[in-house]
């Protein structure tokens, strides 16, 4: 059975100021790509928005009512770099919901892909980097409150640092957070992950892909996952304009392709989001992203 996709137009609506560092047209370009490169109109799963008491389970209620409600001071609110819209909010409730029911259906499936996800930098009561609430977070919450002797390791390849997830499960055992992310990169103050790897600047193929490897192999041992998430962030990419890593586009395959690969050997459930990216030639950032595609195409074809 081909893999689920998770996805919804709404991603991409979502009005900027022009220049805007931040790539919302991506989504619907990668949903287009895989359309015109034979993704199956079975493959394509539209989540609808979560609501505020799901978010509780993770965030301080005073947070969300700031959220909810614009009420955040401005210094708090550039921290996490959009304009406050309602368009903004349900944006970010269907991504968050969309997360939510790629995890679900990685458990039903073996594997599944949301073509949103990877807000990582989102704490408990503040947001960062574009991230409101912490969709990874929200999605393991999910799975333990319907399976709560479910171990989940949420192993996050984006050049910059997990913070927000490792900040919420810092007291949940059931939850193993690894971060493999750029050194000297936002956030420039870091959190204590389970594992934190960091990459000096010019990282290669080589060493990245020794390193991904060795480090999922390892937790895997030691863990005994029943689900992984896998933030899949591109902007590891040597012509992405923030990651300072020298990874290659067959780079970016080849770490997809042995994440999912390991996962499908060891008969772990898998649930990818694509992450971060930041290029201001779009097709460029379409091809880094649809490595993840490609590479699902490779593990879950047979």
């Amino acid at each position: 059975m081909p893999v689920p996709f998770i996805y919804h137009p709404r991603y991409s609506a979502l009005a900027l100021p022009p220049r805007h560092r931040y790539p919302i047209q991506k989504y619907q370009l990668l949903k287009a790509w895989a359309d015109a490169h034979g993704a199956r109109r079975s493959q394509w799963v539209q989540p609808a928005p979560i609501n505020w008491q799901t978010v509780a389970t993770m965030h301080a209620p005073h947070y969300i009512a700031e959220l909810a409600n614009n009420r955040m001071d401005k210094q708090r609110w550039r921290r996490i770099g959009f304009p406050w819209s309602e368009q903004l909010l349900l944006r970010t409730l269907t991504s968050a919901a969309g997360t939510i029911r790629t995890a679900q259906l990685a458990l039903e499936e073996g594997c599944a892909i949301h073509f949103s996800g990877g807000y990582h930098h989102a704490h408990h009561d503040w947001g960062s980097g574009f991230c409101l609430i912490n969709d990874l977070a929200l999605a393991a919450r999910a799975v333990l409150d319907q399976r709560p002797s479910s171990k989940i390791l949420i192993f996050d390849t984006d050049v910059h640092q997990g913070d927000g997830t490792a900040t919420l499960f810092a007291n949940e055992p059931r939850v193993t957070t690894c971060s493999i992310h750029g050194a000297n990169n936002f956030p420039f103050t870091k959190a204590v992950s389970d594992v934190d790897i960091e990459l000096p600047k010019g990282t290669t193929d080589n060493d990245y892909l020794e390193t991904v490897d060795h480090a999922l192999r390892a937790l895997i041992e030691r863990e005994q996952p029943d689900l992984i998430l896998y933030d899949a962030g591109v902007d590891i990419y040597r012509q992405d304009d923030l990651g300072h890593l020298s990874i290659s586009l067959n780079g970016i395959f080849a770490r997809d392709f042995g994440v999912l690969k390991l996962a499908r050997e060891q008969n772990i459930p898998l649930a990818a989001v694509i992450g971060g990216g930041y290029q201001r030639k779009l097709d460029r950032l379409i091809r880094a992203h649809a490595q993840l595609l490609r590479a699902a195409y490779e593990v879950w074809k047979a």
